[in-house]
């Protein structure tokens, strides 16, 4: 695992001198110099590879970064498009077909936008919801905001997720790029857009939010620079709970870094907004642990063994009720989850490990499997190794072909579920 720190576009550019541009070249022909007619030949093969190198355009962030939102917005107009066609069929059919933005507004959407306008107590002219507060403030927030613009809670909720998520596949790039091979960077963006559950990315869920803070994070700890990415942790912690396991994971690559201690304590600024939302939580419930306690009376999320959890959820899977297919994705969800811990411990990536490991753990020891699909979206080291697969010699372009062959239809299929109103984690 890379621990240096590569700072700017500068540094990339100067990587090819140092591993065979112009200015390495000179120095292996000046010793092989005087050295007869052999060593002049060697001379003359090593300038010329070092020649074709720096012919060769440089990976700049900025050409990184064109190629993610390249890919970012030609697939928000791919479901543009399918939305259209959708509401075309069904108009067809005699069927009515909602405006744009409220064919967005299910499950969540709808939830964290009653949040944004009433608060944690809910619509007063509804029953009282106990599940609202398993909702973290980040989403709400961003979304009354917006929506002093927009004048639409669901137009705002899009709005947020489309400048949100170009954020986070830009990271995202730049990420795969630092971690290597070169030429990652589209190839990890492309498998986290074609991942199934890829239609909370352009819904008004808090996903692309929390991504466009935790990956950025993520790639300035790497790069070594703490400041930044415990700020920006933080602001991942006031989006969704996921951010505590984000912090931990920091401490982890900390330690792998061996970071002076002195630089210690800025691995607390994260979990500040964590605390700050139990406290306040604490003011209007008494309970500290109102997200948890809301995630029970709103979701029946209890903790269980793990057996008891796969048991539950492979019955409703093997049933024939509605739920049947998400509960069957479900299963697909686990067993991806769980093999991507174990490649990660096998890896001996740590602090990804952590990442990962304490989420899958979490998840899978619920009453039944939920939202695990979903959650995938923010495990980026999964795309990090799809990409890193997929890129190299020439035969490895058909793992990144396979994968969007196999995921792409069921992105498409979930798509057009989520825009019907159906569950789809």
């Amino acid at each position: 695992m890379d621990e240096t720190d590569e700072t700017d576009e500068t540094d990339e550019t100067d990587e090819v001198a140092r591993t065979g541009g112009t200015g390495g070249t000179g120095g292996a022909v000046k010793g092989a110099a005087g050295s007869g007619d052999e060593a002049a030949g060697t001379a003359g093969a090593v300038r010329a590879a070092g020649d074709e190198t720096a012919r060769r355009p440089a990976r700049t962030p900025r050409t990184v970064g064109a190629e993610a939102l390249a890919l970012w917005v030609a697939s928000r107009l791919g479901i543009v498009v399918l939305a259209a066609a959708s509401a075309q069929a069904l108009s067809a059919e005699g069927g009515t077909v909602a405006p744009f933005p409220e064919r967005w507004k299910h499950w969540d959407a709808g939830l964290l936008a009653v949040v944004a306008e009433h608060g944690y107590g809910g619509d007063p002219s509804r029953e009282p919801d106990e599940g609202l507060p398993a909702f973290f403030p980040g989403m709400p927030l961003a979304l009354r905001a917006v929506s002093l613009i927009t004048g639409d809670w669901w137009l705002a909720g899009l709005l947020i997720s489309f400048v949100a998520g170009a954020v986070a596949v830009v990271a995202l790039a730049r990420l795969a790029e630092f971690e290597g091979p070169p030429g990652a960077g589209w190839r990890a963006v492309l498998a986290l857009l074609l991942w199934p559950m890829s239609v909370f990315l352009f819904a008004g869920y808090s996903e692309s939010l929390f991504l466009a803070f935790a990956i950025p994070a993520w790639l300035a700890a790497r790069r070594g620079r703490w400041p930044l990415a415990v700020l920006l942790a933080a602001g991942a912690s006031c989006v969704r709970i996921t951010g505590l396991f984000l912090a931990l994971a920091l401490i982890v690559e900390f330690a792998v870094q061996r970071r002076p201690l002195r630089e210690a304590p800025w691995l607390v600024v994260p979990f500040l907004p964590l605390a700050a939302y139990s406290a306040y939580q604490y003011g209007r419930t008494g309970d500290w642990m109102a997200w948890k306690t809301a995630q029970e009376a709103g979701w029946g999320r209890t903790m269980v063994w793990p057996w008891e959890s796969l048991s539950a959820t492979w019955d409703s899977a093997m049933g024939d009720g509605q739920f049947a297919w998400a509960f069957r994705m479900e299963l697909a969800g686990a067993a991806v989850g769980v093999a991507l811990v174990v490649v990660l411990l096998v890896l001996r990536r740590w602090s990804e490990f952590v990442y990962v490991g304490l989420q899958v753990g979490a998840l899978i020891c619920s009453a039944y499997y939920l939202s695990i699909p979903r959650s995938a979206l923010l495990w980026w080291p999964l795309f990090l190794l799809v990409a890193r697969a997929s890129t190299g010699p020439r035969r490895r372009t058909g793992v990144i072909a396979g994968y969007a062959l196999v995921l792409g239809p069921l992105a498409v299929f979930h798509t057009m579920s989520f825009m019907e109103g159906a569950w789809v984690g």
